[in-house]
């Protein structure tokens, strides 16, 4: 089995720097009004029925050159087609991830448009640094569910191959990033990836990075 549907170690007790507040997520809305539409947030619920890490159950729409980004411990980034940030986007999408928050990206419908301007921003804000690819048996994919599986709905894998990377600073992993679909489009309303791809079950796959960013 590609993935099994039970937690694998479910976080009884959050860890105490999470307090009693509902943890807020942030879709972000860049580059002159981009941003997901199809971007599933049930994970954030499945992360509370499973875990006692309370979650805001929905997605806030937030401007990425917005000082309430920092209000937002975890984003989503995502998207189809080109796109270029701002110079003021980039700085602060940069002072966000190295000052405690967490992004994941991912390419819409495994858009290869948007994963190859993503890694053409990733390179202006972070020079020096590189994307490096998880491999199965790292301790993200077995946070909440064992992963042991990112082929795609279409088995195809997408131009970019099915699989996340991961940005690090200081040891402690701030940025994921997949160049094929995390959307869950099987649940959200009016989307589909007909003309595209996504991760198999993205929805337990979104729980596990949002849980190992909390944690870690």
């Amino acid at each position: 089995m590609a993935l099994l549907g039970f937690p694998v170690r479910a976080q009884d007790n959050a860890p105490s720097h999470l307090g009693d507040r509902a943890i807020p997520c942030a879709n972000l809305v860049y580059a002159g009004g981009k941003t997901s539409q199809c971007f599933s947030d049930r994970f954030l619920q499945r992360l509370q029925q499973e875990t006692r890490i309370r979650t805001k159950p929905h997605f806030q729409r937030v401007h990425l050159d917005e000082r309430d980004l920092f209000r937002y411990p975890f984003a989503v980034m995502s998207g189809e087609g080109p796109f270029q940030l701002s110079v003021a986007e980039r700085t602060q999408l940069r002072y966000y991830v190295t000052h405690g928050g967490f992004l994941l990206a991912s390419a819409s419908c495994s858009d290869a448009r948007w994963a190859n301007s993503f890694h053409k921003e990733f390179a202006r804000m972070f020079p020096t640094g590189q994307l490096t690819r998880l491999r199965l048996e790292h301790p993200l994919f077995r946070t909440i569910y064992r992963i042991d599986s990112l082929g795609t709905v279409h088995g195809a894998g997408g131009p970019n191959g099915a699989g996340l990377s991961a940005y690090a600073r200081n040891g402690r992993i701030v940025m994921i990033f997949s160049g094929d679909g995390l959307n869950d489009t099987s649940h959200t309303q009016n989307c589909c990836c007909c003309g595209g791809d996504e991760i198999n079950r993205a929805e337990f796959v979104n729980v596990d990075v949002l849980a190992y960013a909390l944690l870690h």
